[in-house]
């Protein structure tokens, strides 16, 4: 775990907070791209919104907190924290700018060219408003609870991301005025039809498809009288909070993780307000400095949107629009040919001791069904798996539960720290310890993020382990929406290490002295990392190539940043694919070290490192990214890809995203990123062209060899020479 010695040069870095804004830059391109179709935008403008909630509640609340604990020390770019909440904001209101300006008179606009509009209150006629009146007080009203401030009434806590109206009001025949609160439920949805379903299916008989909605928060805004008779509104603001989310749990000095993390999530609605956001021109009116000044907000983190807050909420308008038309069509994920050869996703297995998943253009139901097969199967002894994020009716903790409750030795390593998942873990903890399942939290001091899922089965007298791993979560809502990969195997050493790794996370045990296939972090995937690049480092330096593609999320840890500027200088050709953070900064005229990010409609979640090796590549899936946390800090799984169907298969997915001039935006020594400027989509597209290539090589793989190479041949891609 030790790091080499060596000094920053500020101007081989990018700050991290930069680089992440600028990232939401690129997703927000997505919303203006002329070749997207129009739902899609809105889901880009949606998902930057969800987006910089995060961030402030995150990485803008860990910058102030540097700030104003004095701890003011420069990131490696030379930016202290001062420096990076000031440079930030700059970016953040350009990003904001744009983002209102693509809704506000792009995309709404041609939504309503469509049919689908969004309409104010004020612009209804009276038969209208007497519907929405009725259905306010029918459905709204029951579930609204109006909070005055007053002598007997402190101001209120408000919770962080919601929806709030604030009100001055003047109590009819009483002097002065009280300010009072109304929270926007989350729990009713945010678009209300302006018609029945009843109605629009008569309008429709009639050739009419219009599909109209009312913003729940200017449904309840228009009616507020209703939930204060006897008062006068004398004025009213839209506005939401964002409350400082950062904390930190020390594990390793508390008896029950369980009880102090439920502790934390109750005070986090405590926690101090970091950003205000106001609808409207109303920032600096009374309530918009009464709610600055009772918050104890700077004024450089409230923000004045000309449109409706909490935009992420804008992916439910995707849904209820009624117009897949305007959404790229679904694709059908392929089940890969190996299993549906065999009876059983064990002897699938067996038969391939190796077998590539690589999602969402293969199915993840091949992991389901493992697991599924296992609780049932009278051979299956025991299952290991940890879990990071699952989704919210998960089959992946159905399956475990079945399979605790039908004698199976089942342990789950449940990580109750994922953040933001606390709340969703903690009830998947206490599910599968109600079941018999051993629930285990991980070794203190570190999050365990690492994918591993493995089954003890007995087969013909003697023990076989079956393993599955893989660079995403097991969640099978996101697996149909990240691009991700995953490895099947029954190779004896890979299996031997995993469970290594099960009886360290289980039984806090050293780790071995030597893996024989895996690096595992915090303990030897930096050095692994190194050796691998410093070997190719050698290679050029005596006169040989030196080659090195890496795909990942995010590309922060200085020391490898370091390192790969070294190996740039040394002549190493480097491909780096960072869909995200990306704070290596490339030196002019460095043109063998290539830097891309791509931005599509699956979110690139896949790491992938390749490294040539004079011609005897070695190809390595993994969990963790190139951040000094996934190094450091956190239980992580770097496994090799050893047979070579499943190497051909990647460096082609490598290839397609390299030769993407659709997707493809290169990082430049400024700091910047080319921007694609096409107006169609074409068979460059990697997303595209990677499921269409799994479609034909998975149906050429049942008719054998001679069909699967014609594939092969077919999709020839150049190497990069």
């Amino acid at each position: 775990m030790s790091k080499r010695d060596f000094n920053f040069d500020p101007k081989e870095f990018i700050s991290r907070e930069l680089s992440w804004i600028d990232f939401n830059s690129r997703v927000l391109d997505e919303a203006s791209f002329e070749c997207n179709k129009l739902l899609d935008k809105l889901k880009f403008i949606s998902i930057v919104g969800s987006n910089l909630d995060e961030f402030f509640m995150v990485r803008i609340a860990g910058l102030r907190q540097e700030a104003q604990s004095g701890e003011n020390r420069p990131d490696p770019a030379g930016n202290r924290p001062d420096r990076q909440l000031q440079l930030a904001r700059v970016k953040i209101n350009r990003l904001l700018r744009r983002q209102y300006h693509l809704l506000m008179d792009d995309i709404l606009p041609e939504l309503e060219e469509k049919g689908v509009f969004l309409r104010h209150p004020e612009a209804l006629d009276e038969d209208e408003l007497f519907r929405l009146h009725r259905y306010f007080r029918q459905e709204i009203l029951p579930v609204l609870t109006p909070m005055a401030v007053d002598p007997a009434h402190p101001f209120p806590l408000l919770n962080s991301g919601a929806v709030e109206i604030a009100l001055e009001l003047k109590r009819n025949g009483r002097k002065g005025t009280i300010k009072a609160f109304v929270e926007v439920p989350e729990v009713l949805p945010r678009f209300i039809p302006l018609r029945s379903d009843e109605e629009r299916a008569d309008d429709n008989a009639h050739g009419d498809d219009k599909r109209e909605f009312v913003l729940l928060e200017e449904l309840i805004s228009f009616f507020i009288t209703d939930l204060f008779p006897g008062c006068t509104v004398l004025e009213k603001l839209i506005f939401r909070i964002t409350r400082d989310m950062d904390f930190s749990v020390e594990d390793g000095k508390m008896e029950d993780l369980l009880a102090t993390i439920r502790g934390k999530l109750l005070l986090r609605r405590q926690r101090e307000a970091i950003r205000l956001e106001v609808s409207g021109e109303h920032l600096r009116s009374r309530l918009g400095r009464y709610l600055i000044k009772e918050l104890n907000l700077l004024p450089e983190l409230c923000f004045q949107l000309r449109g409706p807050l909490h935009l992420k909420q804008f992916m439910e308008l995707v849904s209820v629009s009624g117009r897949p038309e305007l959404m790229e069509e679904k694709i059908t994920p392929v089940i890969p040919s190996v299993f549906r050869q065999y009876h059983n996703v064990f002897d699938a297995i067996k038969a391939k001791e190796n077998i590539l998943l690589p999602l969402p253009y293969c199915s993840f139901s091949s992991v389901v069904e493992m697991l599924e097969q296992a609780a049932d199967d009278p051979n299956v002894l025991a299952i290991k798996q940890t879990l990071y994020r699952v989704s919210g009716n998960s089959p992946i903790i159905r399956a475990l539960q079945k399979a605790a409750e039908n004698g199976k030795q089942v342990t789950v390593v449940l990580e109750l720290k994922a953040r933001f998942d606390e709340s969703n873990n903690i009830a998947w903890a206490e599910a599968l310890d109600n079941s018999g399942a051993h629930v285990i939290y991980g070794i203190a001091g570190l999050k365990v993020h690492c994918k591993a899922l493995m089954v003890v089965r007995r087969e013909a007298g003697r023990i076989r382990r079956y393993v599955h791993l893989g660079t995403g979560n097991y969640n099978d809502k996101t697996a149909m929406m990240y691009t991700d990969m995953g490895l099947f195997s029954c190779d004896p050493e890979l299996c031997f290490d995993v469970a290594n790794l099960f009886n360290l996370l289980s039984g806090c045990s050293a780790p071995p002295e030597q893996w024989n296939m895996l690096a595992v972090s915090p303990f030897d995937m930096r050095s692994r990392f190194r050796e691998l690049i410093e070997r190719e480092i050698r290679h050029c330096r005596n006169g040989h190539r030196g080659r090195i593609i890496a795909k990942m999320n995010s590309f922060s840890d200085p020391e490898l940043i370091h390192l790969l500027h070294e190996a740039a200088d040394a002549g190493v050709e480097i491909d780096l694919i960072v869909r995200g953070i990306c704070c290596y900064r490339p030196k002019p005229k460095q043109d063998n070290l290539r830097i891309y990010s791509i931005v599509d409609r699956f979110l690139e979640h896949t790491r992938i490192f390749y490294f040539e090796n004079l011609g005897n590549a070695e190809y390595y899936l993994g969990s963790a990214d190139w951040m000094t946390r996934n190094m450091d800090r956190r239980v992580e799984l770097l496994f090799p890809v050893t047979d070579d169907e499943s190497k051909d298969i990647i460096f082609k997915l490598l290839m397609f995203q390299l030769s993407d001039e659709d997707k493809k935006r290169k990082l430049l020594p400024t700091g910047a990123y080319t921007r694609p400027r096409i107006t169609e989509y074409s068979a460059c597209r990697s997303q595209m062209a990677s499921y269409r290539f799994l479609k034909e090589l998975h149906s050429a793989m049942l008719s054998g060899r001679g069909e699967t190479l014609k594939v092969f041949a077919s999709w020839q891609t150049l190497k990069n020479n």
